[in-house]
């Protein structure tokens, strides 16, 4: 089965209409679901994402089929390497193929 593949947002539209102010919210990866395709990276309005390859210590915490998952696609994952600046969107929430992201109050994101 196939998800359909919404159409792409404009990040302009996109921050004009988040729900939070910065720092409020962030994103965290479900690493064992990422497949590193960036969507989240390319459509954030706030470069919260980068696209990078994953360190030992996050591989050696991989599921068996996330360590496949994450091995076909060169270790590459995202990374949320700027969530103060997060402002709830939820651009990368809605668009991520693999429902990989999910926003927790800042707090617990640290």
């Amino acid at each position: 089965m196939s998800a359909e593949r919404k159409p792409a947002a404009q990040p302009t539209q996109a921050a004009q209409e988040c729900r939070e102010g910065s720092g409020r919210v962030a994103p965290v990866v479900e690493r064992n679901r990422c497949e590193g395709k960036a969507e989240c990276a390319r459509l954030c309005p706030y470069g919260v994402f980068e696209i990078r390859v994953l360190a030992p210590e996050d591989r050696a915490a991989l599921s068996p089929r996330g360590m496949l998952k994450a091995w076909a696609h060169g270790w590459k994952q995202a990374h949320v390497t700027n969530p103060a600046s997060c402002h709830a969107c939820r651009l990368c929430v809605q668009f991520c193929p693999e429902q990989a992201l999910a926003l927790l109050p800042y707090k617990e994101t640290k």
